[in-house]
């Protein structure tokens, strides 16, 4: 069991920084190669998609804390 959480802890990590990264800060970081930070779009930008980055960041965050809770009790 600890294996599997841990290999499952490695895929979450691996995608919550890949989510991190796609947020735009000042500079618009890796978002703007992939169009989530830009201005264009139908319903005035990327604010809906700004709007289910951040969710998706806060559930693998809270995904990766269980996580590494239940690793923790494990060993």
């Amino acid at each position: 069991m600890e294996t599997i959480l841990s290999v499952f802890q490695v895929f979450v990590s691996v995608g919550l920084i890949f989510l991190v990264l796609m947020h735009s800060g000042k500079d618009a970081g890796l978002s703007g190669a992939f169009g989530v930070g830009s201005g264009q779009g139908s319903l005035g930008g990327g604010s809906m998609v700004e709007r289910n980055l951040n969710r998706w960041t806060v559930a693998f965050a809270i995904v990766f804390v269980v996580n590494t809770v239940v690793l923790l009790r494990l060993s």
